[in-house]
């Protein structure tokens, strides 16, 4: 049975509040980051990853080692002590977005050259429609 698992890690990354979804199944890690802007309340973003969860895009895959979190309770609570201390994102999650971010980049490059090709076409056609209007004779 796979095993997947989810983290929400929200931090300040000045000018807006940031949340970063990761997620892990079959030993893969993708990620999310998504822009809040002011300071969510906790049932602001309980809210928001019921409503928008699904539409979320995250990164491609990236390989990681899955560790076995021990069940006693005071460990945990060090644990999320640690991570509400430590600042930012995890280097995992870090090379999933940046992958995220390339391929987004390249995407709206040949979009955005398909246009320009697109519109200098049209722009060559109505040149060469005028030309010809202009040597009908009247």
């Amino acid at each position: 049975m796979d095993k997947v698992s989810g983290r929400l890690t929200v931090f300040f990354e000045d000018p807006f509040w940031v949340g970063i979804f990761e997620c892990i199944s079959d030993g893969k890690l993708s990620a999310c980051k998504v822009t809040f802007g002011a300071e969510p309340k906790d049932y602001e973003v309980y809210d928001f990853v019921l409503k928008n969860y699904y539409q979320l895009r995250f990164s491609p895959a990236v390989a990681t080692d899955v560790k076995e979190t021990g069940r006693n309770p005071k460990r945990i609570q060090r644990e999320v002590r640690k991570q509400v201390q430590n600042i930012g994102i995890g280097t995992k999650s870090q090379q999933a977005l940046k992958i995220q971010q390339e391929q987004l980049k390249i995407e709206r490059k040949t979009v955005s050259r398909e246009q320009r090709e697109a519109e200098k076409q049209r722009q060559f056609e109505l040149k060469q429609q005028k030309r010809k209007e202009k040597h009908r004779g009247r």
